[in-house]
This record gives structure tokens, sequence and C-alpha cells, in this order.
């Protein structure tokens, strides 16, 4: 929808206090006026901001940024960014990280129950709030703490097209889009700011776990650990890795020292994307774009 003078003035002064992007790639054919033909996805933790923008009608990625946020957090973001904090978007996604979440079978899951599940294993801080959120394409339940103010933003701001969701959700939506019918039992890593999660497939969902970690070393031995657990060979089966890491980064060549099949992953199938993508590596943002099939 066009806005008003006075309005479009309000918003690039905003825009003019944003902080600077790590990351900002955006097609030409972007247009923050009419916000109703794009979802919007977008990965919060560990003081980053992901975001993504998807055309609904030609299926294509036309924006992909990057942030730390400032003091405030995504809120103040928002308030200073020229689309992030305008309600409009065709849907609006938004995946929060963290350890405190669970898996659960959806035929042992009742709504109103999230925070019994959580108990089990994380108390609920004052500041937090349990939510779930259904994955039936392996019949699961996601269960997850998220901040409340981060939720309440989110209903505020983008009303009934704003879902909150863990970010494994859209891991796993991604690996069950791209995993073949009869495709081998796999170990896949999808590395974060200051997290990686790890994740087994076989003929269903084995094992989904988050670890934080501050090294190389931590990352190899979380690795390692899972496939030693699940019964999995270092010199035979597959690693497929996503993330934050590069092909010359200490990281990937630890891995490949100790485990003999280590590959990095594609971008997320039939999809397209900006040509402006082409700067950042096909195996960056996979969680990030793979919001899309949630």
């Amino acid at each position: 929808m066009p806005v008003s003078a006075p309005a479009a003035f309000s918003i690039a002064s905003a825009a003019s206090a944003a902080p600077t992007p790590l990351l900002r790639l955006r097609d030409e054919t972007f247009d923050p006026r009419h916000l109703a033909a794009y979802n919007l996805y977008l990965a919060v933790g560990a003081g980053r901001l992901r975001m993504a923008a998807v055309e609904v009608a030609r299926q294509s990625f036309v924006l992909l940024e990057d942030y730390a946020l400032p003091p405030g957090g995504l809120p103040a973001l928002a308030a200073a960014h020229d689309c992030l904090g305008r309600a409009g978007w065709h849907a609006v996604r938004l995946a929060t990280t963290g350890r405190a979440f669970t898996l659960l079978p959806a035929a042992l899951f009742r709504p109103g129950d999230e925070a019994a599940a959580l108990r089990l294993h994380h108390a609920l801080a004052p500041a937090e709030t349990a939510r779930f959120r259904p994955f039936p394409a392996l019949e699961l339940v996601s269960v997850f703490a998220a901040d409340a103010g981060l939720a309440g933003w989110l209903a505020a701001t983008h009303g009934p097209a704003g879902q909150l969701l863990h970010h494994t959700s859209g891991l796993l939506a991604g690996l069950a889009h791209q995993r073949e019918a009869r495709a081998p039992r796999q170990l896949y890593l999808n590395l974060g700011p200051q997290e990686l999660t790890l994740v087994v497939l076989g003929t269903q969902l084995e094992y989904c776990n988050v670890f934080a970690f501050s090294t190389a070393e931590d990352v190899l031995y979380y690795t390692v650990l899972v496939m030693q657990e699940l019964g999995l060979n270092p010199d035979q089966d597959e690693l497929t890795v996503w993330g934050e890491l590069t092909h010359d980064s200490a990281l990937f060549t630890l891995l490949r020292t100790y485990l003999r099949n280590v590959r990095f992953g594609p971008r997320p199938y039939d999809l397209f994307y900006s040509y402006r993508f082409n700067e950042v590596f096909d195996h960056r943002y996979f969680d990030l774009f793979s919001l899309h099939f949630v």
C-alpha cells in the first residue's frame, strides 16, 4: 500500500539510524511499499537477527539481511528499520534459538501441556513463555521456551500474520523437504552463532539436539559423540554441514581431519534466489530459508 509523504519521511528517518548490517542483500524488485506480496522470515538468538523475505507469487527470495542486535533487542532494531517493524506482510515467521525445547509425538501432546513438558528439563524464567508448534511432516510437536517480550512484540506488531517457533522447526522442515524417500541414515550439522544443532534422520527422526559451543574442538567433540551414541561410523557415514563456517575455516579443517565424508549442504530446493545472493555461500542461512516449509 502506498504511504503518504509524512509516513515515508518518518520511515526514511528511522532507517537512517538503523545499525550497520553485517550483511544486506536486496533484489531491485523488492518493494517495501507492498509488503503483502512477501513472507518475512526471522531468526533471533545470541545477539543476532537474521532476516529474509520471499516473494510469494514467484517463490523467490529477494531480501537477506543479518544484524548484531542493539541494546533493546529486536524491538529496538525494528523501530529503526525501514520495513521490519511494519505490519502488512503476507506472513511472518519468527524462529528463536536456544536449548530450551523438546520434540514430542503429536499423538501424545495436548495443547496446554507445553509448560509441563518443558518442566522435565527446563524451568521457565519469569520473562519466558512456553509455546508449541505442530510439525505434521514428522508427526511431532515442537515445545519450546521463548522470551515473553519477543512474543509480545511479534503479536503487537504483526498480529495474526506472525508465527513464533523454535529454530529447529525450520531446520527439520528443510531437511524433510530436501531428503529423498530412500536416503540413507545420516547426520546433519547446522552451525549458528554460539550454538550447533545436530540431527540424525533415517526413515524417521532419530535425534535432534542443540549444544552451546565456544571452540572448534567443542563442535568436533559433540559431533563425534553423537555419531558414537547413534552408531554412525566417522570413516563411512556422511556428515552434511550448514551454517556459519567456510571451506578454509579451522573448524572445517578439523572436521575433515577426523571425519572422512564431510560436505557442505545446498540451499533448500524448489525455491528461487536473487542473483544478489551469489555473494554468500549456498550452505549459509539454510535454517532461515527453510522457514518457508514450516
